[in-house]
């Protein structure tokens, strides 16, 4: 199983924390870029830029990022090149789905202040287990993303 690199700040760090469980427990390696305590002063690009240095960097990576709202989180890992970050806070989990299938989305952004613990792991799974579609029109898609 491929490894997964995981990051949060301060609003994350106690589901983070049950997620590298819960990731282990599913048989994958994890790869913890912290925050590694709570400190309510922590600045969460901090901890996902190294992460999102990592997953553009290698085509196989997969990372969990968790914030608050996981949007900020997003937007920093949204910055690296061949990088593709989808934030799920709720709702719907059809869109975890898409992320996967139609834009291979090699990190998923959480929300840690809208979701429990057993919503955060049906997603992970979900996200985990969805394989990208490899549909001409997605990879097309990608590209043009990847070439901005």
């Amino acid at each position: 199983m491929p490894k997964i690199l995981i990051a949060t700040d301060h609003a994350g760090f106690e589901l983070k924390e049950k997620i590298i469980v819960f990731l282990k427990t599913l048989g994958y390696e994890v790869k913890d870029f912290g925050a590694y305590s709570y400190n309510p002063k922590d600045d969460y690009p901090d901890f996902m830029i190294p992460l999102a240095e990592e997953v553009s960097k290698d085509l196989e990576a997969k990372g969990i990022i968790l914030g608050g709202s996981g949007q900020g989180e997003a937007i920093v890992a949204n910055r690296f090149k061949k990088v593709r970050c989808a934030v799920y806070y709720g709702g719907d989990l059809r869109i975890i789905n898409f992320s996967r299938e139609h834009n291979d989305a090699n990190i998923l952004s959480l929300g840690a202040r809208f979701l429990s613990f057993g919503e955060a792991k049906d997603a992970i799974k979900i996200w985990l287990e969805t394989p990208f579609s490899n549909e001409i029109r997605h990879i097309s898609r990608i590209e043009k993303i990847d070439n901005i």
